[in-house]
């Protein structure tokens, strides 16, 4: 199972709003000849991590399956990215769209942060926009690198990090 995260902060090529946004970049997603779709989190809003003055997130998981190798996934998420306009400038920037590749499968992939492809994503265990949506679709899913349950690593989360379900 491929487990990617999804973010949106800024407005569209299109000057839709982070919720359009995630709609939209999951339908894409969903198109995709090389993915298939197997479940998708709701949304949820969240302040930016680090804290500072950006708008704020709009949030989701989702799973897929794929034949791809975690490098093509890599590189289809960046194309479809690109392709709503996400330009990479700083890390943390107020972003368009960001889709990160969380995990694959019980993968663990280039431990240190000057690997090319670190998974899993060496900074979801921490977040509560990645843990929490997460758990909507997979809750019984473990860390592949600690065997920590989400559960777990939930409870272990900064309680000063916000992350709220959106309404329906």
């Amino acid at each position: 199972m491929i487990l990617v995260g999804l973010g949106a902060n800024l407005p569209d090529l299109e000057g839709r709003g982070a919720n359009e946004t995630l709609s939209s970049a999951l339908q894409a997603l969903r198109g995709s000849p090389d993915l298939q779709f197997l479940a998708a989190s709701r949304m949820w809003e969240s302040a930016p991590v680090p804290v500072s003055d950006q708008p704020w997130y709009v949030n989701a998981v989702a799973a897929f399956e794929s034949a791809l190798a975690p490098r093509e996934v890599l590189a289809l998420l960046h194309r479809v990215e690109a392709d709503f306009g996400r330009r990479r400038t700083v890390r943390n920037a107020a972003r368009v769209l960001d889709l990160d590749l969380l995990a694959v499968d019980d993968l663990v992939t280039g431990c240190d942060q000057m690997a090319e492809l670190v998974l899993p994503h060496p900074r979801m265990a921490e977040r509560a926009f990645v843990l929490l949506p997460l758990r909507d679709i997979v809750p019984g899913w473990r860390h592949p690198a600690t065997g920590e349950t989400i559960d777990g690593l939930i409870a272990a989360l900064d309680p000063t990090q916000v992350c709220r379900p959106l309404a329906a």
